[in-house]
């Protein structure tokens, strides 16, 4: 590189190069102390929840009313990917999920857009509706949860010790928000009898109309005289059930409180709210989650330190236990993660001084910090945090930023061998070799720039390995060229002339298999070409997955009944199954603790985690084990277990997942517009994915229609009698469920006063027909008078996609199945069967198959970017085509590698790897670009083709090869870890592949491609 010279100018200006390395170590460590500490880099949730409820609907009223009218709307929404909706009678739930393509600042205009959309059509939906209501805080993540149980004490009270503690914990820095879990609210009931109300002649709704009127808040005025205003307040609001209960009525000539005529009584809704235990104890949670850009590890120290205060003044008898411990896992997890930089480090510097002697290891083992002290400032102007992607990106950055360094001292080391003084060796490398080395960096990161700049949530989730490595390289280039030449000056020394000259065995033995290579040119490529054709025939052996499972101790259960099941039927099926969990001591052995949501899926408290919509059939337990080996170990015995006790319940046992949520391994969508022969497709898919050998547990998430007792009201008798429908339908809502009349303003709660029938509650289906029901006269007539009764069908709840009802079909697998394996093998019969469908159905694959294609396309997509930066780049470099051909057709020949590692290792080709191989291109076309350029210096200096490709080979060898057992050597720290470990094995076998082909292949093509010929046949041919 002519012209200014970055090296010299270092060189000449010692004091500011040393102030600059001064400064860089100061700030890289106060940066490393400021980052943030995450368990995962946080990513965009695109998915809002949009929620209304229609009281009394049926279901079909509810999705072609609410559901679809809102469905229409929400499809105008920009950047929308798909909607998926759960229609329950009266209830509609819309997830509105936008494409991976839209920008974290796009989000917030999309949910500004669906709420200004939705209430401009507010009007058009029915009356009687409540909401709609929207979430757009759905990715919250509630790393913090503690339990509180007591004894001696009433849940009311444990109430409001929980309530004061959330007001308290809320002051602590860095929360953002604190929910509530398990609590119940109460109501204060009023059971009256129809039939005794009836022969008193008092008709229940002046009742209710009377308690009503006594407790409504409005403004009495206020009196304004010549000094002052006061304020006018008038009494009879109800402050207990005892307020309630002594309000008196004139019935005839008498006046009776309410309490002679019916049972006041304060207790829980019912049925109740999704329930909260902890290791198998009721209890209520506090879920704590932090505000965006929080330091993890000091929110946990905040809220210790807070708890620890509280515990102290709670009363005895209740107690709070930590369930789940976000900030204790990250630190585990930095620990960890730091702990194998630090061995990566030391294996980097082990091969440098083993490689380099003292002296020359020395100097890379300076720049090491160096680099990553420049690292570290970036990395916080980026607000990229400590956590598993970035530390794991440090890692394989870290033998890659050593390469600049190792190559700048060894072109120093041999110009000093040449008899050059320190300064000018000190510069060699800049003049020489810095455009090619910055090319090779920029070749390198191109590499990274489908993971930087794909559109997917995966993408996102990965973002950081693109960021991290492109400011380690650049740095490292940087610090190869400004502080190494500096740092080599003072630390190394001319070799003894005896040892100047003299090739270690090595590099002899390297000679002469180059040569030996070279003069069997034909058989050398051939041998390249069919090692290349049959890793790609192997590679379709190379099993395939999304992300895998994570390496935390934990294990979710799901429990689901069938959907017309009550929450107190769940509640049942819990406490047997945390009997097992108590009483089973090889489960209890290995059980750390165990918290259960019943009625609803856990909170979310790990951010990948697949949430569970609030269902009464459902409940979902989290069983922290004591270590991985525990996990592994209870997890067939939970499987075994569901299979053997809870024969009824479609249970799942999981590990929690890495990336993205999908939730059961296996999935399939049918869509369709009749949700009748939706089912009966699903059946026979459901039969075809079962006769899979290692499918397990084959389930739907709707597909059981529920009973249903219709009552048919005779219009003309019931008008005759002073009677609607609509009286009717209030009177039994009313007599069985209940029905709210006021509320009591109870310190900060509000308690719903419920009306109802006394025997309401006990009502079989028999004695529904004798059911009184009040005329407007006071009198009372049997329900069957002026009705029929019949049975019916109907379904409990719907899912639709865009619009159309979904049914999914799932399954689990077997151990060591992945997902893409079985897709794979039912792709025939599947297809058979998607033949078969009628027009206007088909069969999709979902699941992590789904996303995994998804990703994948998302990063293919920014391959075509990567190529062009590539070949931009490689082309100013090399200035001819046939060049970049022979550039080009070493970069697939990392293939071979890839194949190997990954069969030997029995790792899954996944979507980690896939980043790890395209990364690869731009690591296997820097070296080539490096002895491309050195052996075009050598034929410009006046050598032969031949002597120009083995000198240049020669000089190239060390620093390859040098380079690549380091990244080798220093990626066996994260080898065996669950997320990397697919790509370290990929970058590990293909980059030694490739860099032993770099010098073999590469020459080889070369001289072939440039008719090279050796020596002595060269002078045969200048002499004959």
């Amino acid at each position: 590189m002519n012209g200014f010279n970055l090296s010299e100018w270092a060189i000449r200006n010692r004091s500011i190069t040393l102030f600059i390395m001064i400064v860089a170590l100061v700030a890289g460590i106060a940066s490393f102390y400021k980052l943030g500490r995450g368990e995962d880099p946080p990513f965009t949730f695109r998915t809002m929840v949009v929620r209304a409820i229609w009281p009394g609907a049926t279901l079909d009223e509810t999705i072609r009313q609410m559901t679809e009218r809102l469905e229409r709307t929400l499809q105008e929404v920009p950047n929308l990917d798909d909607l998926r909706s759960f229609t329950r009678a009266g209830d509609t739930t819309i997830f509105v999920n936008l494409k991976g393509s839209a920008s974290g600042n796009e989000v917030p205009d999309a949910w500004y857009q669906v709420r200004k959309r939705v209430a401009d059509m507010r009007h058009t939906l029915p009356q009687g509706i409540v909401g709609p209501f929207f979430n757009d805080e759905f990715g919250d993540t509630f790393g913090i949860i503690y339990a509180f149980t007591a004894d001696g004490f009433t849940h009311r009270e444990l109430r409001d010790q929980v309530e004061d503690i959330r007001s308290q914990l809320l002051q602590v820095q860095d929360v953002s928000r604190i929910d509530i879990l398990g609590a119940q609210d109460e109501v204060i009931y009023i059971d009256f009898s129809v039939e005794r109300l009836a022969g008193l002649g008092f008709d229940p709704s002046a009742l209710i109309a009377a308690l009503q009127a006594q407790n409504i808040v409005i403004p009495a005025g206020v009196l304004r005289t010549g000094e002052e205003t006061i304020a006018l307040r008038v009494s009879g609001a109800f402050a207990s059930e005892q307020d309630i209960a002594a309000v008196t009525f004139a019935i005839g000539d008498r006046m009776l409180r309410l309490s002679d005529i019916a049972e006041i009584r304060r207790g829980f809704t019912d049925p109740p709210q999704p329930m909260f235990r902890i290791n198998g104890q009721p209890a209520i949670g506090l879920a704590i989650a932090m505000r965006e850009g929080g330091d993890t590890l000091a929110l946990g120290r905040n809220i210790g330190q807070a708890t620890k205060k509280i515990a102290a003044d709670l009363p005895v008898g209740i107690e709070a236990r930590l369930v789940a411990d976000q900030p204790l896992t990250v630190d585990l997890a930095i620990n960890e993660f730091t702990t194998s930089l630090w061995q990566a480090i030391a294996i980097v510097l082990v091969v440098s001084f083993i490689a380099l002697g003292v002296r020359a290891g020395t100097v890379v083992a300076i720049t090491i910090p160096l680099t990553l002290a420049v690292v570290f400032p970036i990395m916080d102007l980026a607000k990229i945090d400590l956590q598993r992607i970035s530390l794991g990106a440090l890692i394989i950055a870290l033998a890659l930023m050593v390469d600049d360094a190792m190559t700048t001292i060894d072109a120093m080391s041999r110009r000093l061998a040449l008899g050059d003084d320190k300064v000018s060796a000190g510069i060699y490398a800049y003049r020489h070799l810095a455009f090619a080395m910055l090319t090779g960096t920029l070749v390198t990161i191109a590499g990274f720039v489908p993971v930087g700049f794909a559109q997917s949530s995966a993408g996102e989730y990965t973002f950081s390995i693109f960021a991290v490595v492109g400011i380690a390289l650049l740095a490292s280039w940087f610090v190869a060229m400004v502080f190494a030449p500096l740092i080599g000056m003072v630390l190394l020394r001319p070799p003894k002339a005896d040892q100047a000259d003299k090739p270690s065995r090595v590099t002899q033995i390297y000679r002469s298999f180059l040569t030996l290579a070279m003069r069997a040119r034909w058989v050398t490529i051939a041998v390249t070409v069919g090692a290349f054709i049959a890793s790609l025939v192997a590679l379709g052996q190379v099993p395939r997955q999304f992300f895998p499972a994570s390496d935390r101790p934990e294990l979710l259960v799901d429990l689901r009944l069938p959907q017309n099941a009550s929450i107190h039927a769940t509640e049942q099926l819990v406490n047997r199954f945390e009997q097992f969990l108590r009483d089973d001591p090889d489960l209890a052995s290995g059980i750390e603790r165990w918290s259960t949501y019943i009625g609803q899926g856990a909170i979310r408290f790990y951010l990948p985690l697949d949430v569970q919509l609030d269902n009464p059939f459902f409940a979902q337990a989290v069983i922290v084990s004591k270590d991985i080996v525990a996990r592994e170990r209870l997890r067939p015995r939970l499987e075994r277990l569901l299979a053997e006790e809870f024969p009824q319940v479609v249970g799942n046992v999981a590990p929690l997942e890495l990336g993205p949520p999908v939730g059961w391994p296996v999935q399939y969508r049918v869509l369709g517009p009749d949700p009748t022969r939706l089912r009966e497709i699903a059946l026979q898919l459901g039969e075809i994915i079962a006769s899979h050998p290692r499918t397990l547990r084959v389930n739907f998430d709707w597909m059981e229609p529920e009973r249903e007792l219709r009552i048919r009201i005779d219009q003309e008798k019931a008008r005759l009698l002073g009677l609607s429908s609509q009286a009717v339908a209030t009177a039994l809502g009313a007599n069985i469920s209940g029905r709210n009349i006021t509320q009591v303003r109870d310190d900060i709660y509000l308690i719903n006063v419920v009306a109802r029938e006394a025997g309401g509650q006990t009502l079989s289906i028999e004695t529904l027909r004798t059911l009184p029901v009040s005329m407007p006269d006071g009198r009372t007539i049997p329900l069957a008078q002026f009705a029929t009764f019949e049975y019916g069908q109907a379904y409990p709840l719907v899912w639709r996609r865009d619009r159309l009802p979904t049914l999914t079909v799932k399954a689990g697998l077997a151990p060591g199945m992945l997902p893409e394996s079985v897709v794979s093998d039912l792709t025939e019969a599947i297809a058979e069967l998607k033949a078969k469908l009628p027009s206007g159905y088909r069969i999709e694959v979902g699941g992590s198959v789904e996303e995994s294609a998804q990703s994948q396309a998302s990063v293919f997509a920014v391959v075509p970017l990567m190529i062009l930066i590539m070949l931009t780049l490689l082309i100013f470099q090399l200035k001819s085509f046939q060049l970049l051909a022979i550039v080009l057709s070493l970069v697939p020949l990392g293939l071979i590698g890839v194949v190997a590692a990954l069969l030997a290792s029995g790792k899954p080709l996944g979507f980690v790897a896939i980043l790890g191989i395209l990364a690869l291109v731009g690591m296997i076309a820097k070296n080539a670009v490096i002895l491309i350029d050195q052996i075009e210096a050598e034929r410009a200096a006046g050598k032969a083709v031949w002597d120009a490709v083995v000198e240049a080979s020669i000089s190239r060898f060390r620093p390859i090869m040098l380079t690549a057992l380091s990244t080798v050597l220093g990626m066996i720290p994260i080898a065996p870890t669950v997320f990397w470990g697919s790509m370290a094995y990929a970058i590990m076998g293909g980059l030694l592949v490739a860099s032993l082909l770099t010098l073999i292949f590469l020459p080889t093509l070369y001289v072939t491609w440039f008719k090279g010929v050796p020596p002595a046949v060269a002078i045969a041919e200048e002499h004959g």
